[in-house]
């Protein structure tokens, strides 16, 4: 229940957040928003200040363990690799026009080169019996390489769902902040639901099963609106698009770090966590961009003259879901042959 608790944050908060940043906009200001979530943060730091149990083993500083016992090498290529990729999908997110700009094509295409650096700069560290940030044999575990692409798919899916509905909530059938925001009500109670479901099935049923169940039903989410009608009622469609799209996000979220505490030892287990954790953040970056620059393409390409139009952006979000379904559905396949025969997980162990 733990770990489904703590899974279930995101996507709950995701679509809260949307909720409130609708009625923010129509009611005292789209700034509260910011302002709401920076006193938010200040509450959480105190609580986390006077809550989080305090450490009793102290390592004593060594400016030798600091300079040799650690990869800046590899910290630095990762850092400016997610920088520039980072940079070059926020560009690509706020105007998909720019990836003709010069800028945009330099920042992707460094990032990309990087990678195969960093692979070889770990390969070099583990080599040489020297510190590596992420070693490369992290990746031959069948299991966490597959629960990686998941959340890679997934997550990019789920946020880009969030972002495109609403578009087409506000842009193709015209509706008001206010009221885009209030349909988006039945994500974090579906997230809430799922993670109570999944906390309590989890030492049960087989792993692999529930991500391939909830993936399963996350599919059915972008389907749905790639067929949808905009006439159609709320509650024919969009109600269990948007109900169904969080509960893929919060299987796979809470499953894989229990299997993370599964599948690796103690020592290595945070630093599993902060690779998975950091992969779900790209996903969702790479998905945002990625339905961006489909979307603006489709729409652009469409038959009708003015491609501002409800009927030419619903084109282009057509397109959008149908890919949020192929990264649903490709995700599905992983999970069928990456997490065969997993058993159960997140029992009580003595």
């Amino acid at each position: 229940m733990a770990f489904a608790s703590m899974g279930g944050g995101q996507p709950v908060g995701f679509g809260l957040g949307l909720v409130l940043g609708g009625v923010f906009a129509t009611t005292i200001g789209w700034r509260w928003g910011f302002y709401i979530a920076a006193i938010t943060n200040v509450v959480v730091l105190g609580f986390s200040i006077f809550q989080l149990p305090r450490i009793n083993v102290v390592v004593p500083f060594s400016w030798n363990r600091l300079a040799f016992e650690i990869d800046w090498m590899g910290a630095l290529i990762a850092s400016a690799c997610l920088a520039l990729l980072s940079y070059a999908l926020a560009s690509l997110t706020g105007s998909s026009a720019s990836i003709r700009s010069l800028a945009t094509i330099v920042t992707l295409s460094t990032a990309i080169l990087l990678i195969p650096v960093f692979i070889v700069w770990m390969s070099r560290q583990k080599r040489l019996n020297r510190p590596a940030l992420i070693p490369n044999s992290l990746w031959r575990n069948r299991v966490f390489t597959s629960i990686c692409i998941n959340v890679f798919l997934i997550w990019g899916a789920f946020n880009a769902f969030e972002q495109i509905v609403n578009f087409f909530f506000q842009n193709v059938q015209n509706l008001t902040p206010l009221q885009a925001a209030m349909r988006f009500l039945p994500a974090p109670i579906s997230g809430a639901l799922a993670n109570v479901l999944v906390g309590l099935l989890v030492p049960h049923v087989r792993a692999d099963l529930m991500v391939i169940v909830t993936t399963v039903v996350s599919c059915i989410a972008p389907l749905l609106l790639g067929i949808a009608n905009p006439n159609w009622t709320y509650w024919a469609m969009a109600f269990p698009a948007v109900f169904f799209n969080p509960l893929g996000a919060d299987g796979l979220f809470t499953i894989s770090n229990l299997l993370i505490t599964s599948v690796f030892p103690t020592e290595t287990q945070g630093l599993a966590g902060g690779v998975f954790n950091t992969i779900s953040q790209i996903g969702k970056s790479v998905g945002l961009a990625f339905v961006a620059l489909i979307s603006y393409r489709v729409s652009q390409a469409s038959e009708y003259e003015d491609k501002q139009s409800p009927a030419a952006l619903l084109e282009g979000y057509r397109a959008s879901f149908w890919f949020m379904f192929a990264l649903c559905s490709t995700s599905l396949l992983v999970s069928v042959w990456g997490l065969r025969r997993i058993g159960k997980v997140g029992g009580k162990r003595d």
